[in-house]
């Protein structure tokens, strides 16, 4: 494999590269031959996933939170990501629309009115009137806990350890980096190339669903604003035409790419944002806004710790209730893409302390969502009537924006839209949101998987960092051309599948930095002295 890797100007680890890359294509393979089968295999397996596990993503995600405030106010805060005279390589306001844009942009796009408007329309608990003021509020409630804090955690944590192990200990940029704290050089054989292997397939994979996703929505924008036909074909020259732009920033590198297009980005969602409220019911938004925060800081214990344990007895068809389709898959989900998180906001932020990092990439998108799913959110609820008179005030009025969502997830941001002004000019800018969110995503993806094959921060030859790019994009276009939504279903229930023992590998990161930290002599913090390894 070194002999072909030099062949071929690579400057990588050939046993991680060529091995993710052949698994990747095995994979695609078996599911474009048999996509049902494998999608009931993974699909039952998903089920007792939920079934049996789901208590412990619900308190796993929940613990992340509690030890990550506790290590950024203890007094392991202070200690700098990497030496004393380390200071960050990107200013506070291009650090964060990095890690949001390269994070879950795509996601609060696609449900930033889609997620409150189900929960408005279908209560998560069984006592609640459906389209009643307080079926809204427990929207809200659901929807931040969801894309808040607790999301932000799973980034968080793998993004501290690799930050921590990576700038502290002079070790490779690697998944496997984070865990030398409990094996030691033992990252170097087999079972750190396996840890490696798995994480490039576990961002792969989870990239490639978002994809999916992106491209549903913005042919249902351009569907809605052209009569542009919702097709196969369609959504192939769709990903085509932004895997090109996203290949574009790769070759540009991190500093021309990704942060160009992430600030471009983020100035386009505030506008969007910005666009909502002005026109929309401004003071009930500002109140809305306000009360937001009440609901969630009132709210956000019982939620997460909430696992509907008498779903059995408070929903007719039995079962493990609406968690199991929503909060676990949530968090099985998102840990698949932890490992890419979490090395993308590491490599953006050597030079910060502990203290920065953890309050900055916790409460930095978790107040942006908040803010985001307030406007977005009440206006979608209030356009469609919140409450038995509202609703009967409005008349046929009333439900349009729930019967859209119903009928169609990725249409319900463009049916948003038409009850504004300039509503073509709008629906166009949200598409091309959406299309620099996909591509921001793909090209930092494309970048950090490149990152964990070569161990270097600094990138690899273009052809390399092309190869990962280019290889997402066809990924999702076969899916969508060979195995159409069946393909699509199937991975979802594989990324499921996956995020389990990935879900494990993170608290192993938890205990790996508890033992890094412990062996910190924190009297010569300001000289940015890691511990010896003897002392491990």
């Amino acid at each position: 494999m070194h002999t072909l890797a030099r062949k071929l100007g690579l400057k990588t680890d050939p046993t991680i590269f060529f091995a993710s890359a052949g698994i990747m294509v095995v994979f695609l393979a078996a599911l474009l031959v048999a996509p049902g089968p494998i999608g009931d295999a993974f699909g039952a397996g998903r089920t007792w996933i939920v079934t049996n596990l789901g208590w412990f993503f619900i308190l796993g995600v929940t613990s992340w939170v509690a030890f990550l405030l506790w290590v950024a106010l203890s007094r392991y805060g202070a200690i700098r990501l990497g030496g004393n005279d380390a200071r960050p390589d990107y200013g506070n306001i291009s650090w964060f629309t990095m890690l949001f844009a390269g994070g879950i942009g795509t996601v609060l796009m696609f449900w930033g009115v889609a997620e409150p408007m189900s929960h408005f329309a279908t209560p998560p608990r069984p006592d609640v009137e459906p389209f009643s003021v307080q079926a809204a509020d427990d929207a809200m409630g659901f929807a931040i806990y969801h894309l808040g804090l607790h999301t932000w955690a799973i980034f968080t944590l793998p993004g501290l350890a690799f930050a921590y192990f990576i700038y502290r200990y002079k070790l490779p940029m690697r998944f496997s980096s984070v865990f030398y704290s409990l094996i030691g050089d033992r990252i170097y054989g087999p079972i750190g190339k396996t840890l490696d292997i798995f994480a490039v397939l576990g961002t792969l994979f989870g990239v490639a669903v978002s994809i999916g996703l992106g491209t549903q929505q913005i042919n249902a924008g351009l569907t809605e604003l052209m009569g542009v036909p919702d097709s196969v074909t369609t959504k192939v020259l769709i990903i085509a035409a932004l895997t090109a732009v996203a290949t574009c920033s790769i070759v540009a590198g991190l500093d021309s790419g990704v942060k160009l297009l992430s600030n471009i980005n983020i100035g386009m969602a505030v506008g969007l944002m910005i666009f909502v409220l002005v026109t929309g019911s401004t003071v009930f938004l500002l109140r809305a806004i306000v009360e937001t925060f009440g609901i969630y800081i009132t709210n956000i214990l019982p939620m997460a710790f909430w696992n509907d344990a008498l779903a059995e007895y408070t929903h007719e068809e039995g079962g493990w209730g609406w968690q199991g389709g929503w909060t676990v898959f949530y968090w099985a989900w998102t840990v698949t893409w932890s490992p890419f998180i979490g090395i993308f906001v590491a490599r953006i932020s050597r030079g910060r302390t502990i203290r920065e990092f953890v309050l900055g990439v916790l409460f930095a998108p978790s107040v942006f969502t908040l803010v985001w799913f307030a406007i977005f959110g009440w206006s979608a609820m209030e356009i469609d009537g919140i409450g038995a008179d509202a609703r009967a005030a409005l008349g046929a009025q009333a439900g349009q924006i729930s019967d859209a969502v119903a009928n169609s997830i990725p249409l319900a941001m463009f049916a948003f839209f038409e009850n504004f002004p300039f509503t073509t000019l709008i629906q166009g800018l949200a598409v091309v949101i959406v299309a620099i969110f996909f591509a921001t995503s793909s090209d930092s993806a494309s970048l950090v998987v490149d990152m964990l094959c070569t161990g270097e921060p600094d990138a690899g030859p273009v052809h390399q960092r092309m190869f990962w790019g280019i290889s997402e994009g066809v990924l999702a276009a076969m899916l969508i051309v060979l195995a159409g939504e069946a393909g699509l279903t199937a991975l979802q229930q594989v990324i499921t599948v996956i995020g389990l023992p990935i879900f494990i590998l993170v608290f192993g990161m938890m205990f790996a930095l508890m033992r890094g930290l412990s062996q910190e002599d924190l009297s010569e913090i300001t000289v940015g002295k890691p511990p010896s390894v003897e002392q491990l």
